[in-house]
């Protein structure tokens, strides 16, 4: 029993923390993608910022690495959510009736 008080669980706790956090960010770009289009950009470059700013003043280290791992996953739906509208437009995933998508070639 000692043992279990010994182990840093940290390491594992983030591991599990930045699957779910990616694994969260995945239907995020679908759905933004799908309601607002590439302008939802900035929604995540926003919500980045604010991530990131949060890990610098959060002091325990498990909370400021969340943000960390938050607000990097932010930044790189920025991408994502380009890149989303490239398969859509390939018929990957279905287009939102109500949007007009460009007419790529």
């Amino acid at each position: 029993m000692e043992l279990i008080h010994v182990m840093n669980w940290n390491g594992l706790l983030i591991g599990v923390v930045t699957f779910l956090v990616i694994g969260l960010f995945h239907p995020l770009v679908v759905k933004a993608e799908y309601y607002w289009g590439t302008k939802s950009w900035w929604l995540f470059l926003i919500g980045g910022i604010l991530a990131a700013a949060a890990s610098l003043f959060i002091e325990n280290i498990l909370g400021s690495t969340v943000c960390g791992v938050i607000a990097f996953s932010s930044f790189w739906s920025i991408k994502e959510v380009f890149e989303q509208e490239e398969r859509v437009l390939k018929g990957w995933f279905p287009k939102n009736p109500n949007r007009t998508y460009p007419d790529r070639k």
